[in-house]
């Protein structure tokens, strides 16, 4: 038995050994960035064996598709010694570099990025971002080893903006601990704007790309003000820098959020407007919020990543819908919008998932399993069979954070399920399961959230959102109702002049009467169409049950659809705080609001 345990120390010392002495080094450099190629070489030395399996990931944490980056690249080779060496392709994202008895190789391959988003790379004559997950491979099997990359300008260009760590004395040369950081640190390179600031003890670098009306020294303080109130949250910050990388477009949006860094798409005028800039705040609030939530406080499936195949999870209604929740308790708290306006926008929030058909079809965990073959693949009847994990995640957010501020009295909310997590996981040293954090707000709240889990995690409950506002001393008041608004059930697009139907709502009129996606409707009762039909006058002016006859063409062939019209469902929902409210709902009210 002693023999046995001594012969496997040995075995797994020479293991641990020989993956310590491989080493890993990345050159990315730009010959036709117009074209929009990146370069890369990555050397492997240290090697023991007589072939190496290098991959590239299949998808980028933080976006649930699978996007098969490896379709990306091509002029793969390899070399050892300065000769050519032999590999062939055994996978779809994997590449066998075999290493002619060589303990060094150095494979080249080009990437092409011309996808305008967050998770993508993209390169022009302007600028390289360059998507972690999209442009680097790693060795099969050591994820956790360091890597170098040293990235080379393209002519003109003279900044590179990353969360890696800077190697000293070495320009544009950075390091990572293991792949998992390498792959959560996205680089931008160029000649962005380039300006910083201090929160919470940290500094945060942003970089901005495209140009745009912004007033820097405006940003600075303000963004400060919103990562001061996440930081409050937790306690703590994680990081000993950040940066934000700023894509500004003449129309832009969405974000992504890695480990010490963000990338956020911006519309690069529409900072000097009210709703652009508290846009772009409530943006800057969402990412920054998920250096938590996600990045360190996770779903147990969310790590260690598989970057071979999709990770499932129930929970992505707390990972991304509750951050949005948060976007709105982070700038209202920084002071940028008002109690009156923060409530206003819950409640428009309630309505969209409360109008939307797939909400009484698919819950928040169904939602969030099924982001990967669902969430980022909508086709025209998405409404009807599912919801969004961050739309009915946020709705979700908020009702219980008013359950357990009523619970408490106001003296917890969320903010302190949230934080017990967030410590909880980090003793651990692991993700949470579903199970975990129901405890965890049932010990928070002191109370059992059996019932609420049945009802708005795991069911399709509608919201009762007379019940749990008015836990806050706001009264809800749905404008439609008692109101017979005629209605077909439809979405419609103008295409080339012509009204081109979209969506057809389930159980509407339209769809029990049979209009298509793709139908062109041309007339209603003789009238032409030329923009929604909803508003249209001629079917304003009927009442539910009143028949329309619909002229449409579908695949080129002319016909008569008579619809039988419906009453609205959808409701409009309008909020007021009561200024008269008891002693208790007011301080349920400060305790939830946290102001």
């Amino acid at each position: 038995m002693k023999k046995s345990i001594a012969g496997l120390v040995i075995l797994l010392s020479v293991g641990m050994t020989a993956r310590s002495q491989v080493k890993v080094g990345f050159e990315v450099s730009f010959k036709e960035p117009q074209a929009h190629y990146v370069e890369m070489e990555m050397t492997i030395s240290g090697l023991a064996k007589d072939y190496v399996d290098v991959k590239m990931p299949v998808w980028a944490p933080g976006s649930y598709l699978v996007r098969e980056f490896a379709k990306s690249v091509e002029d793969f080779s390899a070399t050892a010694g300065g000769k050519p060496v032999k590999f062939e392709k055994v996978k779809k994202n994997a590449w066998r570099v075999y290493s002619a008895k060589s303990n060094a190789i150095k494979i080249k391959y080009r990437v092409y990025g011309f996808e305008v988003s967050v998770r993508t790379p993209f390169i022009d004559e302007s600028h390289a971002f360059l998507s972690s997950t999209g442009i680097f491979m790693y060795p099969d099997g050591l994820l956790k080893l360091p890597s170098t990359v040293k990235v080379i300008p393209f002519k003109g260009w003279n900044k590179v903006s990353t969360g890696l760590e800077p190697v000293a004395g070495q320009p544009f040369t950075y390091t990572a601990s293991d792949f998992d950081v390498l792959f959560d640190s996205p680089i931008e390179v160029g000649n962005q704007e380039v300006f910083d600031f201090m929160a919470s003890g940290v500094k945060h670098e942003v970089a901005m790309y495209g140009g745009g009306n912004y007033d820097k020294e405006r940003l600075k303080v303000d963004m400060a003000k919103v990562i001061e109130q996440a930081t409050a949250i937790y306690g703590e910050n994680p990081n000993k820098h950040y940066t934000f990388i700023v894509h500004n477009f003449e129309r832009g949006g969405g974000g992504l959020e890695h480990l010490n860094s963000t990338v956020l798409g911006a519309s690069r005028n529409a900072y000097n407007t009210p709703e652009g800039y508290l846009g772009f705040l409530n943006l800057v609030a969402h990412e920054y919020f998920h250096l938590w939530n996600v990045k360190r406080m996770r779903p147990i499936a969310l790590g260690p990543f598989d970057y071979d195949n999709e990770n499932y999870t129930t929970n992505l209604w707390v990972a991304e819908g509750f951050t949005s929740y948060y976007e709105n308790k982070l700038v209202l708290r920084a002071g940028f919008v008002d109690p009156k306006a923060f409530v206003d926008g819950l409640v428009t929030a309630v309505s969209n998932v409360s109008n939307t058909p797939g909400a009484k079809v698919q819950s928040a965990a169904e939602s969030s399993y099924d982001a990967w073959i669902k969430g980022y693949r909508p086709n025209e009847n998405s409404n009807n069979t599912g919801v969004s994990y961050y739309s009915k995640g946020e709705v979700v957010g908020l009702l219980m954070d008013l359950e357990i501020a009523q619970a408490t009295k106001g003296t917890k909310s969320l903010d302190d399920v949230m934080k017990a997590m967030y410590l909880q996981g980090k003793t651990l040293k692991r993700g949470y399961t579903d199970a975990e954090f129901k405890a965890m707000v049932e010990k928070i709240s002191g109370k059992s959230f059996t019932d609420f889990w049945a009802k708005y995690v795991n069911g399709t409950h509608p919201v009762e959102f007379d019940k749990y506002f008015g836990y806050a001393g706001i009264s809800i008041k749905n404008q439609n109702e008692g109101s017979s608004i005629p209605y077909i059930g439809v979405a419609s697009k103008k295409t080339e002049g012509r009204i081109i139907i979209s969506a057809v709502s389930r159980n509407s009129a339209a769809w029990v009467d049979g209009l298509n996606v793709n139908d062109e409707v041309i007339s209603v009762d003789g009238v032409g169409v030329e923009a929604a039909l909803e508003r249209m006058p001629v079917i304003a002016s009927k009442k539910p049950g009143d028949v329309v006859t619909l002229k449409v063409k579908r695949d080129g062939i002319e016909k008569d659809i008579k619809i039988t019209l419906k009453a609205s469902p959808n409701m409009k929902l309008v909020a007021e705080i009561q200024s008269n409210a008891p002693e208790s709902q007011v301080l349920v009210r400060k305790g939830w609001m946290g102001i």
